[in-house]
């Protein structure tokens, strides 16, 4: 029976892996796809000869039978002392560019590989900077990305995250009518952030954001602590969530994202697939 889901797993929590291991460890498993973090490690965005290095990966994800999403959150990748630095929100306009840049790379890669999103998030408000002046920006530093995600045709799916100017889902829509709604505008719905500070459950954050999902991440987390937990380790029901999922036909990847556990990562990976193919099949609990 074909799954109404397709379930891969992240590069970042396979860090200690080549690429090429990382991938054939991920269709081995039975893995549909993977998020692919452009990183040092892993198709490094930077070095040079990248188009002929993305072409490589394309061709071993052919064979493997492997879809994809770029995903852009290395945490050092342009800047070796600031996590996710320099971000879109950065006071120096020279250094949001190196941010717009490294988009508009990820952008070019994943339509060369064939991916059906980039994923992307705005930072954290830089101290000094107000809301109004940090939302004006994000939208600014966007826009050029926007346009080269029209040309590549690869919709740009940005991430509510913990802690950054744009949080949650009602971020995202502000973000989404500050810019007039752009078709290539959607989102990636991380369900651990859902059960972390959302005020809906996250069955009803994915039923919300349906219209707008390109990308969607999943591990396990507790309400109000932003710590990402293997699968089963957390608080979240996963039936009702991945129930919603199907329902909405959407037909991009759901990610395994567990980025501190590299040092386990192969194991994790091999739990996590038969853990979320479970839960697609248990029929939610009805409620009174």
């Amino acid at each position: 029976m074909t799954s109404p889901l397709r379930f891969g797993y992240g590069t970042n929590g396979l860090t200690d892996l080549r690429l090429d291991d990382a991938l054939t460890l991920l269709a081995d498993l039975g893995y549909d796809g993977v998020g692919l973090t452009l990183d040092h490690m892993h198709l490094d965005p930077l070095a040079p000869d990248l188009h002929a290095r993305t072409r490589r990966v394309a061709h071993r994800l052919d064979a493997l039978g492997l879809g994809v999403t770029v995903e852009t959150g290395a945490r050092y990748v342009l800047d070796p002392r600031h996590k996710h630095g320099p971000s879109l929100l950065d006071p120096d306009p020279d250094a949001r560019a190196r941010r717009v840049d490294l988009l508009i790379r990820a952008v070019r890669v994943a339509a060369d590989l064939g991916a059906h999103a980039v994923h992307c998030f705005s930072g954290t408000t830089p101290a000094g900077t107000d809301e109004d002046t940090a939302w004006k920006r994000l939208a600014e530093a966007l826009a050029p990305v926007l346009d080269a995600a029209v040309t590549a045709g690869v919709p740009l799916a940005v991430e509510p995250e913990p802690g950054h100017l744009l949080a949650t889902l009602a971020g995202f829509h502000r973000l989404r009518r500050s810019l007039g709604d752009p078709e290539p505008l959607g989102l990636t719905l991380d369900i651990g952030h859902c059960q972390c500070l959302e005020p809906l459950p996250p069955a009803d954050c994915v039923r919300a954001a349906a219209p707008w999902l390109r990308h969607v991440q999943i591990e396990d987390m507790r309400r109000g602590v932003h710590e990402h937990l293997p699968l089963g380790d957390g608080e979240i029901d996963f039936p009702p969530v991945l129930a919603a999922l199907a329902a909405t036909g959407y037909q991009g990847l759901t990610v395994v994202e567990l980025p501190r556990h590299s040092h386990a990562g192969p194991h994790f990976a091999e739990l996590s697939l038969p853990f979320l193919h479970q839960a697609l099949a248990t029929p939610p609990r009805s409620t009174p």
